[in-house]
This record gives structure tokens, sequence and C-alpha cells, in this order.
């Protein structure tokens, strides 16, 4: 599947982003090179290998180390803090312009 400068439209569209002639045609190389990419792994022969769920549960079976850390309680940042680099707030809540406009 090949991606086209009219996908790129129609994706962006979606996104609402308006971008530049330049911008859609790196965003159609760049994808295009995902799915070339993407393309290559499909040919590798996963036969033998089992389907799981999560990568954490191959290394836990393999005895690898565990490289989570155990979820603990903290104290969370003080509404004042995180406000105070704020463009805008109305004190309790950042306030954003509005991005919809449809």
């Amino acid at each position: 599947m090949k991606i086209t400068h009219k996908d790129v439209e129609y994706v962006a569209g979606l996104a609402n982003l308006e971008l530049t002639d330049d911008e859609q045609a790196r965003m159609e190389k760049d994808l295009n090179s995902i799915l070339e990419y993407i393309d290559q792994l499909s040919q590798l022969d996963t036969s033998n290998v089992e389907p799981m769920a999560q990568v954490m549960q191959a290394a836990a079976a393999s005895n690898a180390v565990d490289t989570l850390r155990d979820d603990e309680l903290r104290e969370c940042l003080p509404r004042a803090a995180a406000l105070e680099d704020a463009p805008q707030t109305d004190g309790a809540f950042f306030r954003v312009p509005k991005v919809i406009e449809r």
C-alpha cells in the first residue's frame, strides 16, 4: 500500500492540521518509509514464535531482570505550581483556545 498526497491531505484534515506543501511531502515520504519497513517485517517467519500480549511476560519467563519500578504513592504537584507557568488560567484550570471549529 502506498500513501499518496491525497491520503496525507485527508488525514491532516481529520486531525485539523494545516500542513505546508513541504510538510505534506515529508509526511508522505515518512509514512511510506514506515509502511515499507512494516512490509519487510511481515516477510519474517514467525511460525515458531509464541504469541504474547506483553513483552514483560516473556522477560519474566526467561528470568530477565524486571525493569519496571514498583508503584508507590507520592504527593502530586500542587495546583499553584502546575498553573504558575500557564499562559492563561482562571485560577483553578488551564485556559486553552478552542481547537475544534466544525
